[in-house]
């Protein structure tokens, strides 16, 4: 490496925790366990937890650059991470130290060309925030500049000194752990984890181009033009840079302080309602999505004279995510698997996205996702928390074969997206404890099926569900008829703890026949009477669609 002295201290200080960490999860995790002492591993993992995380923080805050970044993932995981973690990482999305005045002043003069008593009529001095690669602080236009844009309270993004040069060793300091990684099968059967460390790297090189974050805000302006509970910041493009950013001064209330939101007359279910509603138009309508959640990213704004209304407001959008038309459409498929509780298309829609293995058991995978469905579906985050470890084990044994062989894996393309949804996720739990995921996705779910049709998609999706549950028809009989006869034998075995769940399915299969019969009726009707009869066909493979809807909607649940 040619960097100076201190930046290669850097990179082994990094490269040194994480070795550090690694080694510690062998011994604890894996060594401990096999030789008779679990137990013990298990019994003092809550003050592991608290120790790694006070000593992450500690690097995190001493040295910024991307350990920041990393700090605020993990402290933002409130669904998944144990408190002890997710508390001592917290203050990290405050607590981040700000650079040097004299340092910023000198780096906004250069990228501007001109003093800053000459671009803005006041300039303060102490940031208002402070993050990972830049901070921010507020200033006024001049009053022919503010009649230009628009606005005259401004937010000043500026720079870090050196932030190319620490991210470029924050960087290589990740690919050298990354290559660790890849001697860990595991890990490196499941991800191709130099590719992802990739993905990282050009999307935080995208974040330090503060032209590239204005034109990634004047989309979102676009997007959100007609909702009028979502506010975007407009752009002073005169008074931004590669390394200047200027924007219209939007911040409000942090959406993470709880209590001024409350005090505030604002319903904090509705603000996670709404959070997850823009989320979901972002990525599955727009196809392009706000990367970066965290609450100091997020604002919500009383608006005036209207009592408990409030509005969005999203700033920092140096980090955003895309996602192509094929990925879009497979997450639509899932979106609508879990919306409805269709095991086998939630795992159709698993494999179409890259996440399954070739080698992933399919049919197993099938059982496993309907038994949490019925398990688990409609509970609240909170409830998943509560569940006792020995229903988790219960069900660890029961699908055993699939944990073993853990048939996943992680595409590169996923990547933003899912470190995306998983802090999403920690922020509605935060907003509102009882935050029901199913509640939240299934009436989107609805809407997508439903624009499926206006978008002259029905038939088609008419067809295939309908051949599906010809084909569906066509073998209960034998399946049926096989079971019985293995009864009667007195051959039939269960080789895996999951003989309640066939029987279910197979109950589920037979109360559907009725409304299956009554959809293909109506939809060969129509096809025969179409030569002659246009209009009643059309009427009859229309109403063919409600008796469709009731044998796709799974029947009551018997637990």
């Amino acid at each position: 490496m040619t960097e100076p002295p201190r930046l290669r201290a850097r990179y082994r200080r990094i490269v040194t925790f994480f070795a550090g960490v690694m080694a510690r999860f062998i011994l604890w995790e894996i060594v401990l366990p096999r030789i008779g002492l679990g137990r013990w591993s298990n019994g003092n993992r809550s003050a592991r937890n608290r120790r790694t995380a006070v000593r992450f923080r500690a690097l995190a805050l001493s040295m910024g650059g991307l350990m920041i970044k990393v700090g605020q993932f993990l402290s933002a995981r409130l669904d998944v991470l144990p408190a002890e973690i997710t508390d001592e990482l917290a203050g990290l999305q405050d607590e981040v130290p700000p650079a040097a005045f004299a340092d910023i002043r000198r780096r906004a003069e250069e990228e501007l060309g001109r003093t800053l008593a000459e671009a803005f009529q006041s300039f303060d001095e102490t940031p208002m925030a402070a993050a990972s690669l830049g901070q921010a602080h507020r200033a006024v236009l001049w009053d022919a500049d503010a009649a230009e844009t628009g606005f005259a309270q401004v937010v000043v993004k500026v720079q870090r000194p050196e932030i190319e040069q620490i991210v470029a060793v924050d960087l290589a300091a990740l690919r050298r752990v990354g290559g660790w990684l890849t001697r860990y099968r595991p890990v490196s059967s499941r991800a191709d984890v130099p590719a992802l460390v990739e993905e990282f790297a050009a999307t935080t090189l995208e974040e330090i181009d503060y032209t590239a974050e204005a034109r990634n805000a004047e989309h979102f302006r676009w997007v959100f033009e007609n909702d009028d509970q979502v506010v975007v910041p407009r752009v002073a493009w005169e008074h931004s840079r590669l390394r200047v950013l200027t924007l219209e001064d939007v911040s409000a209330i942090r959406l993470g302080d709880y209590e001024a939101i409350t005090a505030a007359g604002i319903d904090r279910v509705r603000v996670a309602e709404k959070l997850v509603e823009t989320y979901l138009q972002q990525i599955f309508e727009d196809g392009v999505f706000h990367a970066d959640p965290h609450p100091g990213n997020l604002f919500v704004a009383p608006v005036e004279g209207r009592a408990g209304e409030f509005r969005l407001t999203f700033i920092d959008f140096g980090m955003v995510g895309r996602v192509p038309d094929t990925l879009r459409s497979s997450l639509r498929e899932a979106l609508i698997a879990v919306g409805t509780q269709d095991s086998a298309r939630l795992v159709s829609a698993f494999a179409s996205m890259g996440v399954l293995l070739p080698t992933a058991d399919t049919k197993l995978l099938d059982l496993a996702v309907a038994q949490v469905f019925d398990r688990f579906g409609g509970m609240a985050m909170s409830d998943l928390r509560t569940i006792s470890h020995k229903e988790m084990r219960d069900i660890g044994l029961q699908f055993r074969e699939l944990l073993v062989s853990m048939p996943f894996q992680l595409p590169e393309n996923l990547l933003l997206l899912g470190r995306t949804l998983a802090v999403l996720s920690g922020m509605c739990t935060g907003l509102n404890p009882e935050f029901n995921l199913w509640t939240s996705i299934t009436p989107y779910a609805a809407t997508l099926v439903s624009d499926e049709g206006g978008r002259g998609g029905l038939w088609s999706t008419v067809a295939a569900e309908g051949t599906k549950i010809v084909q569906s028809l066509v073998a209960l009989p034998g399946r049926v008829d096989r079971i019985l006869t293995l009864v009667e034998r007195g051959d039939l075995s269960v080789k895996t703890p999951m003989l309640d769940l066939r029987i279910r399915a197979l109950d589920r299969s037979v109360r559907r026949i009725p409304m299956a019969i009554v959809f293909a009726a109506l939809l060969l009707a129509g096809a025969v009477l179409y030569p002659a009869e246009p209009t009643l066909a059309k009427v009859l493979m229309a109403v063919s669609v409600l008796p469709l809807i009731g044998t796709l909607r799974r029947g009551p649940r018997h637990r």
